[in-house]
């Protein structure tokens, strides 16, 4: 299969029971004009998910028994590379991970050079159930990370809990993650081109104030059937204030040591890439004429240059941290050691 650019890739991510592959069927129902493959990953040696997935006509691969970490990272690997093997005739690739996943080291798989000349890395989707979120994340660190990692939440169930704690729910998930959009779904039902091909990737769009979407793109005429825990207390004991994961950014008009800068990177991320989740940024250089743009998942990052700087534009540096008890005073000391002089 000769392929004239990678085939663009969707992780979908979030809690037990948040509504994964609700949205994974909903999306197969729907016109978006992308022949897909699919790819299931449970916990467990029964295959539950693909019993519930529509759409006979699609390819899909089950990845059963573990979640997609460092040690089974390799099936997936294999499983990616099974699917060209196998010319079957598809454009987009989406992945439904067990909702006890940490979507990073999926996410790294696609920094692999012979991951990225077949498959680019679209976006991360985290669904999160409105209903139990704050009890998740008090207790669940992998929903905690799914949140983080993402690109876009899916703030789901929104008929089971009143606006005034939506909104609560949203402001806390822009304070761990200030990059994602959020959309207030019911059943998962959500707007495809808000879903494919998004190039979250690409950050042109990455470091305007309050991003996010706050609309709602469902039909309020499906109810669901609330049953007898809609009447369930909610559990506010702990405080927000508490929570590890968060982002901050950094924005400077001054240039920086081209040196200097990919030192520092390479030591912040090797150093404390393990909290680290995501990190993303424009970096003006001294002496370069364009933009250099840098991704970062965990431990692995790359930095290339990538458009030139347009003569109106203002040059300025733009990253984002996202992570677990994150040091931000050390790293923001770290980027004012780069400042060229």
């Amino acid at each position: 299969m000769k392929l004239k650019e990678p085939v663009p890739v969707t992780v979908l991510t979030g809690f037990l029971g948040a509504g994964k592959t609700t949205l994974l069927n909903f999306l197969l129902t729907q016109e978006h004009g992308h022949k897909c493959a699919i790819i299931i990953n449970e916990f467990g040696p029964i295959s539950i998910d693909n019993q519930l997935v529509v759409g006979v006509d699609e390819e899909i691969v089950e990845l059963n028994n573990g979640c997609l970490c460092c040690r089974v990272r390799g099936d997936l690997v294999r499983s990616l590379g099974d699917l060209f093997k196998k010319q079957k005739r598809f454009d987009y690739v989406l992945i439904e991970t067990t909702g006890l996943a940490d979507p990073g080291p999926v996410a790294q798989t696609f920094f692999m050079p012979e991951m990225a000349k077949l498959l680019r890395l679209d976006g991360i989707v985290t669904v999160a159930d409105a209903k139990h979120l704050d009890k998740e994340l008090a207790e669940a660190p992998e929903a905690s990370a799914q949140i983080a990692f993402a690109d876009v939440v899916l703030l789901n169930k929104t008929d089971l809990v009143p606006a005034a704690e939506l909104e609560q729910l949203e402001s806390r998930i822009r304070r761990m993650n200030s990059l994602a959009k959020i959309f207030r779904t019911e059943r998962s039902q959500i707007d495809p081109s808000k879903i494919f091909n998004i190039k979250a990737r690409d950050l042109k769009d990455a470091f305007r104030e309050g991003v996010g979407d706050h609309s709602g793109d469902y039909d309020a005429s499906h109810s669901h059937d609330h049953g007898d825990h809609d009447h369930e207390e909610h559990d506010h004991t702990h405080a927000h204030h508490d929570e590890s994961i968060s982002s901050f950014a950094i924005a400077d008009e001054r240039a920086l040591d081209l040196k200097k800068t990919e030192a520092w990177l390479s030591d912040v991320l090797s150093t404390k890439g393990a909290n680290i989740y995501r990190s993303k940024g424009i970096l003006y250089i001294k002496g370069q004429p364009k933009r250099v743009v840098f991704q970062g998942v965990q431990m692995m990052f790359d930095a290339i240059p990538e458009r030139f700087w347009n003569p109106n534009e203002k040059r300025m540096n733009q990253v984002v941290f996202i992570g677990k008890d994150l040091d931000e005073p050390t790293i923001r000391s770290g980027f004012e050691a780069c400042v060229a002089v």
